[in-house]
C-alpha cells in the first residue's frame, strides 16, 4: 500500500457557478497544499466571464495544469457538467471538491494518504456563518482561526490523521450520507456506473445517488473524519424544485440495488 500511494496520480475536480470571489478563495488554498494534485480540472456550470478571468489568472500561478470545462448556462446542471469535466480528466483517482470550500493545506495530502483500491471516500466539512463568511470573502484570507465562533461543528475542522481509520465505517450503510464537495473515486469506477446521473437536474440528491450505485456495484464507502479538513463559505440555499423528483430517482436506485444509469459519462467518452 505504501508503494500505492507514491504511485497515484490525482485530479482536483472543482464545481463551480458564478460566484468568482469564493473559487478565487479555493483556488488560493489550492495553491497552498503541501502536496499538489496532477492537474486541476474545473468544472463550470455556465458561469460569466468574471470566473473565466479568475481561472486564467490561476492557470499562470499554478504548478500543475488547469483544465477550464464550460457549458452554456441553461439551468442547474451540475450533474452534466462533472461528467463532462471527469471525461477529460487524465488520472486514475480523482478527489472532488466544490468551488466554495476553503482547503486545509494537507486537505490533498490526506486524501492520497487515505485512498484504497475498490473504495471510493466521503468527507465532512466545517460549516462558515454568514457574518465570518462576509468577512473571509472581503478579506480573501484563506487562514480560517480552528474554533472561531464564526464556525459551524469545529469539531469537523480537528485534523488527527491517525483517529481517521477507527472511523472509516461511520456512515458506510448509509446511502444518503453523501457529499459530492468531499468526496474521492477512482475513475475507473465512475466509468463503471456511468457517471453521474444526467437525469437528476436541478439541485439535490444527485451525490446520494451517485454513492448509492457505487455501493451497489461492489465499491466500499469510507468515511474520512479528522483528516482533508474543509470549510464551507455560507450561501444562499439552491432552489429545491426538483428535490422530490431527485429523491424518488435515488430511491429508486436503492430499493433496485442500481449500479448503472443510461444518461451518464459513456457519451463523453
Amino acid at each position: 500500500m505504501k508503494n500505492l500511494k507514491h504511485q497515484i496520480k490525482t485530479s482536483l475536480l472543482i464545481s463551480t457557478y458564478n460566484w468568482c470571489e469564493a473559487l478565487s478563495l479555493c483556488l488560493n488554498s489550492v495553491l497552498q497544499q503541501s502536496q499538489q494534485p496532477d492537474e486541476i480540472v474545473i468544472a463550470d456550470d455556465g458561469s460569466r466571464e468574471d470566473t473565466k478571468l479568475v481561472i486564467d489568472d490561476f492557470s499562470k500561478k499554478s504548478s500543475v495544469p488547469v483544465i477550464h470545462v464550460w457549458h452554456d448556462d441553461i439551468g442547474f446542471r451540475k450533474t452534466i457538467i462533472l461528467n463532462k469535466a471527469i471525461a477529460k480528466c487524465s488520472t486514475d483517482y480523482i478527489i472532488q471538491i466544490d468551488g466554495d470550500l476553503i482547503l486545509h493545506k494537507h486537505f490533498i495530502k490526506d486524501h492520497i494518504h487515505f485512498a484504497k483500491i475498490n473504495m471510493f471516500v466521503c468527507g465532512s466539512r466545517v460549516k462558515i456563518k454568514t457574518n465570518l463568511t462576509k468577512q473571509v470573502l472581503k478579506t480573501q484570507n484563506i487562514n480560517i482561526p480552528k474554533w472561531d465562533k464564526g464556525l459551524k461543528s469545529p469539531i469537523n475542522g480537528l485534523r488527527c490523521t491517525l483517529l481517521s481509520p477507527f472511523l472509516q465505517h461511520w456512515h458506510r450503510n448509509d446511502y444518503l450520507y453523501a457529499r459530492g464537495c468531499n468526496m474521492a473515486f477512482w475513475k475507473s469506477d465512475f466509468i463503471r456506473i456511468n457517471g453521474y446521473n444526467e437525469t437528476m437536474l436541478g439541485w439535490g440528491r444527485e451525490d446520494s445517488e451517485f454513492a448509492c450505485r457505487l455501493s451497489n456495484a461492489g465499491t466500499i464507502k469510507r468515511f474520512l473524519k479528522f483528516s482533508a479538513i474543509a470549510y464551507h463559505l455560507d450561501h444562499k440555499k439552491c432552489s429545491d424544485a426538483n428535490f422530490n423528483i431527485n429523491d424518488e430517482i435515488t430511491q429508486e436506485a436503492i430499493t433496485k440495488k442500481k449500479t448503472w444509469c443510461d444518461l451518464g459519462i459513456s457519451q463523453y467518452l
